[in-house]
């Protein structure tokens, strides 16, 4: 996941490419992240992985339907040099072709790919139900547009500083003056229904934050995201200062120290049929 698309659809990304928002998105996996897609996949199926970021989810995906073609795309440098990285890693550098491209116009003809996959991507796409009708567009006729995006007004959290309340409050301001929708999982399903993908299976997942290990990096990532991601563009918006970005990233990292700490984050997800 990376969640940038390009600067057709997303002209300010809210996570942005710090090094804190790279490494949080290289931990996912196709198994945590696109859990009802992997049953649907098999060796010889064309795959199109769009918003790809760091391509550990991609690489995943990529062993499922290989020898079947697999792209990785992403609007951002950033994300494709990380991708670059990560496949070269895995060993799968020239299995994968990485495109740089905005998820509105895909550079791909009609009925290209038999799934199409986009992972916390359409939160920040300035025209979701756009990039929807692209995503199907590239889909062949039985195939498979896949979609999961997080709702930030779902998410729940104990102990419950109040400069967490306010991180919600001041994220999901920033995301959406950006022209994102930061409760976008909710909306999946109206979005593909619009779009013409009117097949589309409506389900909803779960990431929960609760073991020593997962507080630690959740709370620590949170509080240098709040820094240096989305904070100073709330900071320029007037939507906060930086006195209350300080106090944010304090009130992560003593939910990171509390025993009892737990935090959920509820994701809305599409199995759409071409």
């Amino acid at each position: 996941m990376s969640d940038d698309l390009g600067p057709a659809s997303l002209p300010h990304y809210t996570h942005g490419h710090a090094a804190a928002v790279l490494a949080a998105h290289a931990r996912r996996t196709a198994a945590d992240c696109a859990p009802r897609l992997l049953p649907v996949l098999r060796p010889g199926l064309d795959l199109l992985d769009v918003g790809c970021g760091p391509a550990t989810i991609t690489a995943d995906l990529a062993e499922a339907v290989l020898p079947g073609r697999v792209v990785a795309l992403d609007g951002a440098p950033a994300a494709l040099d990380a991708a670059r990285a990560t496949l070269r890693e895995r060993g799968l550098d020239d299995r994968v072709e990485l495109v740089g491209a905005d998820a509105q116009a895909l550079p791909f003809a009609d009925g290209s790919f038999d799934v199409v996959h986009a992972h916390q991507v359409l939160q920040h796409v300035a025209d979701p139900v756009g990039a929807l009708r692209e995503m199907r567009r590239v889909t062949r006729p039985g195939g498979v547009v896949a979609a999961r995006d997080a709702v930030y007004s779902a998410m729940a959290w104990f102990p419950r500083p109040p400069a967490l309340e306010d991180w919600r409050r001041v994220y999901t301001a920033t995301a959406r003056a950006n022209g994102g929708e930061p409760d976008a999982g909710a909306r999946l399903l109206s979005w593909c229904r619009t779009a013409g993908l009117t097949e589309a299976a409506p389900s909803a997942s779960t990431w929960c934050y609760a073991t020593p290990e997962l507080r630690s990096w959740w709370g620590g990532t949170w509080a240098e995201r709040v820094l240096t991601s989305f904070g100073p563009q709330a900071v320029d918006a007037g939507l906060a200062t930086s006195a209350d970005l300080t106090q944010m990233a304090r009130a992560w990292r003593r939910w990171a120290e509390a025993d009892d700490g737990w935090f959920v984050v509820v994701h809305g997800e599409v199995l759409a049929r071409r």
